[in-house]
């Protein structure tokens, strides 16, 4: 009986956090209001530590926000342009959820290159210092996930079960009341990455000559990317191209990335390219 009333509580209460009127404030869009804020807060206090003027990151997070979310928009709608190819201003419904972190790492990557390369700084040293904030922000942010009764995985009957709505489910599997809460199982992994790479980060400032720069961005993509595989492979709604889960193929990529990444730095004994600092040494 304990263990009903439990799992009766696991279940989201809705999107709407709250409703005056006609205006109505999204868990889902406050969840990311939420993460931008302490994702800058948290920039401007690792900043200093690598040399960066903590003034910098509130362009820069303009900079972040413009390139991300639409192009995390804009990569979920390409993968699932039969559901909005009959109804096109839903493409702007970003609200109701639909977006994807790897379209967001794209555009928020191009985005803090040319950044760097405007400002002349070392693209991998703020690569360094943002992906601790990054990666705790999408642990708050996969809470969103949560509240809109999507992202979840299969079937199951654990004790950390998840109770979808009728409505959310597939339509295949709506004799079905209890999934797998995949959106808890990445924001518990991302909080552990994070932990990983605030350490790593620190450990840096003490010793140097051991953490080089850009070991901490390539950790990111080798952490985040591992517990995104098989998470992935629990999820009912995963994007496809073809028979291919398309964040599991773009997670191996970026662990191969972040693996060269490393090599280049331990493995040949060099600094990672970058290219805002040719520009530097060209002025």
């Amino acid at each position: 009986m304990i263990e009903q009333m439990f799992l009766g509580q696991f279940q989201s209460p809705g999107p709407v956090m709250f409703q005056v009127g006609s205006f109505a404030l999204r868990w889902y869009g406050f969840l990311i209001a939420s993460a931008v804020i302490i994702g800058l807060n948290l920039c401007q206090w690792l900043g200093p530590k690598r040399g960066i003027n903590p003034d910098l990151f509130n362009d820069l997070v303009i900079w972040l926000v413009v390139a991300a979310i639409p192009s995390a928009r804009l990569y979920y709608v390409l993968f699932e342009w039969p559901r909005y190819a009959q109804d096109w201003l839903n493409i702007f419904a970003i609200w109701q959820g639909g977006i994807a972190i790897h379209g967001a790492l794209i555009g928020g990557s191009l985005a803090l290159l040319l950044f760097s390369r405007r400002h002349h700084l070392s693209f991998w040293n703020l690569l360094d210092v943002l992906t601790p904030a990054v990666i705790l922000g999408q642990a708050i942010g996969r809470w969103g996930n949560f509240f809109n009764s999507e992202a979840f995985g299969a079937p199951t009957n654990l004790p950390w079960k998840l109770y979808i709505p009728f409505a959310n489910r597939p339509p295949n599997l709506t004799n079905y009341a209890y999934f797998h809460p995949t959106f808890l199982y990445e924001s518990l992994w991302n909080l552990g990455i994070f932990a990983i790479l605030i350490t790593l980060f620190f450990y840096s400032l003490r010793h140097p000559e051991k953490i080089k720069t850009g070991t901490v961005a390539c950790a990111y993509l080798i952490g985040y990317s591992l517990g995104r595989v098989w998470i992935e492979g629990l999820r009912l709604d995963s994007l496809m191209f073809g028979p291919l889960r398309v964040a599991q193929v773009v997670s191996l990529a970026l662990v191969l990335l972040g693996s060269i990444g490393l090599f280049w730095l331990y493995g040949l004994g060099k600094n990672l390219p970058d290219w805002s600092e040719q520009k530097l040494a060209k002025n």
